[in-house]
């Protein structure tokens, strides 16, 4: 592991609990869209296992390409799919009927400044209000500030 992929210990109390619109109505409605192999914007059916109890844990995410490499950013924080990701070391990703299988690996908040300006650049109108006024336009001094809050993973 590089030092560019050395994540640093997580905050705590950085996790950005979802509404009863986006629990109860928007992700169900991506994931339904995801399974069915409808991708919205780049979305994803993510399934890590847990844990503590081992089974499988699917949520929908937003999958970023970003030159050649692709990756997954916690827009909420350090959320149990972050915690189970960290755990397990990978996962798999599907659209429809297509998955695949991953390992990841935990970008330090220094090397994961570019990625969050691209996705922030891409999903900043459906996540935004979870980076503290960020945004793609935002100095690298901004976002290394809230990087930290933010985990972003490498896949391969």
């Amino acid at each position: 592991m590089s030092a560019a992929e050395t994540p640093a210990p997580p905050p705590a109390d950085s996790f950005q609990r979802p509404g009863w619109f986006t629990r109860k109505v928007f992700n169900p409605s991506v994931a339904g869209l995801t399974k069915l192999g409808i991708s919205v914007m780049g979305s994803r059916v993510l399934e890590v296992k847990g844990r503590k109890s081992g089974q499988w844990r699917s949520t929908p995410v937003n999958l970023l390409t970003f030159e050649g490499d692709r990756y997954l950013v916690a827009p909420r924080g350090h959320t149990q799919w972050v915690r189970n990701m960290r755990a397990s070391g990978g996962g798999r990703l599907s659209l429809g009927r297509k998955t695949e299988d991953f390992k990841a690996t935990e970008l330090t908040p220094e090397a994961a400044v570019p990625v969050l300006r691209a996705y922030l650049k891409k999903w900043k109108w459906e996540v935004g209000v979870f980076f503290g006024g960020t945004g793609p336009d935002s100095t690298d001094a901004e976002l290394l500030a809230i990087a930290p809050d933010h985990p972003v993973f490498k896949l391969t």
